[in-house]
C-alpha cells in the first residue's frame, strides 16, 4: 500500500493518480476522513493517558474511595475510547489498502488497451504457402491437446496435454530455468495454496479481484492466481541485508483464474483457461535499482523469446492497464497467424515498494538504516500460450509442427507428426 505519510503530503498527486487508472479520486477524500478521525482519537487518549498518570502520582499510598471511583471512570473512558480507535483503524487500513501503488512518470495515460504502446518488435511473421490454421486444430489433429474430456470430467477451460504436448511443457520449464540459473536466479516449486491475509497482502483482492480467484473459504485458503503469490509472499516479515540484493527466483507452478467475463473465441481451447502452468522470475531489490532490473527481466523474457524464433513485440502498458500494484508494466505479445493477431504472452511489473510495504519485506542498509525493498515479477514463460504460439508458427503444409530447435534435445524429436 501507498506510506500513509506520502498521501498526506502529496493528495492531490494521488488524485490524480487515481483518475489516471480509472478510480473514483473520493477514495482519497474517504481515507482522509478516517485519518482525521483516527489522529483525534489517539490524540484524546494520549489526554487521558497523561491524566491518569498524573493521578496516580499524586494519590496518596492507599487511594480514596473517591480516587479508586475516578481511577475506575477514567479507565473505562479509556478502553471506550481503544474501542472506537480500533475500529476507526480498521476503516482507515481498508480504505488506504483501496489506493493503488503511484504511476511511473513515462506510463501512458489511457482508458483501455488500445492506448497501449508498443515499444518495439522483433522477429518475421512467418509466411506460409497454405492458409494457416488456429492451434486448437493442429493440435487436435496431433492428438497433443485434449479439451473435449477435459470438459467432461472438469467442465470448460480446461485441456489435457498429452504426448508431444506434455513433452513441449516439460521442454519450456526446462528451457526457461536453465536460462534463470545462468543469471543467478535460485530455482522453486512453491505450494499453490496460499492463506488468504497473504492472498489479500499482494494487492490483487480490492476493486473486484476477488471475484477471479478460487477462495476456499472453509480452510481459509485461495488457489494462486500466479506463481508470483507464493514467490513474493514467502519472505513476509523478513529482513534483507543490502548485500544481499538483488534477490532472484524463478518458479514453476499451476495457476488458476476464473476468468469471470471472459467471453468469445478464448474460451475455446487453452488459450484463456481457468488453470494454467507457468514459469516466473520474481526479483527482490533495492529501490534505487528497480527500474533498471525491470529492463533486465523484459531482456530475459526477450532471450526466451528469440531462442524459440517467436516473432513478437513488446508494449508499455497504460495507466488504465496496470494491476493495483503496478508502478511500471511491458507486456510481450506474441504474433499468431492462426489469430493474424499478436496476443500476450509475457508481463514484466515493477511494484515498487507497495507489496512490501503490506507484506513488511524490508532490508537493512550497510549503515543501519531500514526501509522496504521493491518487488518486481516477470513471466518466464506461460506454457499453454507459448505452445499456442509454437503451433500456430511453426505448422507445416501437411499438417505436422516442426519443434523450436532449443526444444528438440528434451523433446526428443523435430517434428510432431499426426498418426492417423
Amino acid at each position: 500500500m501507498l506510506d500513509p505519510k506520502f498521501v498526506r503530503q502529496n493528495i492531490a498527486a494521488v488524485r490524480e493518480n487515481l483518475r489516471r487508472r480509472g478510480l473514483s479520486d473520493k477514495l482519497v477524500d474517504q481515507w482522509l476522513a478516517w485519518d482525521k478521525k483516527r489522529r483525534q482519537l489517539e490524540e484524546k487518549l494520549q489526554e487521558l493517558r497523561a491524566e491518569r498518570n498524573k493521578t496516580r502520582v499524586q494519590q496518596k499510598a492507599k487511594p480514596s474511595p473517591e480516587d479508586i471511583e475516578k481511577n475506575r471512570q477514567r479507565r473505562e473512558e479509556i478502553q471506550e475510547q481503544e474501542k472506537k480507535l480500533r475500529a476507526i483503524m480498521t476503516k482507515w487500513e481498508t480504505t488506504l489498502r483501496l489506493l493503488p501503488n503511484m504511476t511511473a512518470p513515462d506510463v501512458p495515460t489511457g482508458k483501455s488497451a488500445a492506448d497501449n504502446v508498443v515499444v518495439r518488435q522483433w522477429g518475421e511473421k512467418p509466411k506460409f504457402p497454405f492458409p494457416p490454421q488456429d492451434y486448437l486444430t493442429l493440435a487436435e489433429r496431433l492428438g497433443i491437446i485434449d479439451v473435449k474430456n477435459a470438459g467432461k470430467i472438469a467442465g470448460p477451460r480446461f485441456g489435457f496435454l498429452v504426448a508431444e504436448g506434455a513433452l513441449l511443457e516439460l521442454a519450456l520449464i526446462e528451457y526457461s530455468f536453465r536460462l534463470a540459473l545462468e543469471n543467478g536466479f535460485v530455482p522453486i516449486i512453491p505450494p499453490v495454496l496460499l492463506k488468504k491475509q497473504f492472498e489479500a497482502a499482494l494487492g490483487y483482492g480490492e476493486h473486484g479481484g476477488w471475484d477471479d480467484m478460487y477462495v476456499l473459504e472453509k480452510d481459509n485458503l485461495v488457489l494462486t492466481a500466479t506463481t508470483e503469490h507464493a514467490l513474493v509472499a514467502r519472505h513476509a516479515d523478513d529482513l534483507f541485508a543490502e548485500k544481499d540484493l538483488p534477490r532472484r527466483y524463478v518458479g514453476f507452478s499451476s495457476a488458476f483464474r476464473r476468468e469471470a467475463g471472459s467471453y468469445g473465441r478464448d474460451t475455446r481451447g487453452i488459450f484463456r483457461v481457468h488453470q494454467f502452468d507457468q514459469t516466473e522470475f520474481i526479483s527482490f531489490t533495492r529501490p534505487e535499482d528497480s527500474d533498471r532490473e525491470q529492463e533486465f527481466l523484459v531482456g530475459l523474457e526477450e532471450r526466451l523469446m528469440q531462442g524459440l524464433k517467436l516473432p513478437y513485440r513488446v508494449v508499455k502498458m497504460c495507466s488504465a492497464d496496470l494491476a493495483q500494484p503496478q508502478w511500471h508494466r511491458y507486456d510481450l505479445e506474441v504474433w499468431l497467424p492462426g489469430q493474424k493477431q499478436y496476443r500476450e504472452t509475457h508481463s514484466a511489473s515493477n511494484c515498487t515498494d507497495y507489496q512490501a510495504r503490506r507484506l513488511n519485506i524490508r532490508l537493512r542498509r550497510r549503515d543501519g538504516r531500514r526501509e522496504y525493498v521493491h518487488i518486481l515479477n516477470a513471466t518466464g514463460l506461460a506454457i499453454g500460450r507459448t505452445i499456442i504460439a509454437i503451433l500456430e508458427n511453426y505448422q507445416q503444409k501437411d499438417g505436422s509442427v516442426v519443434i523450436p530447435k532449443v526444444l528438440q534435445k528434451w523433446v526428443g524429436k523435430e517434428k510432431i507428426k499426426s498418426e492417423k
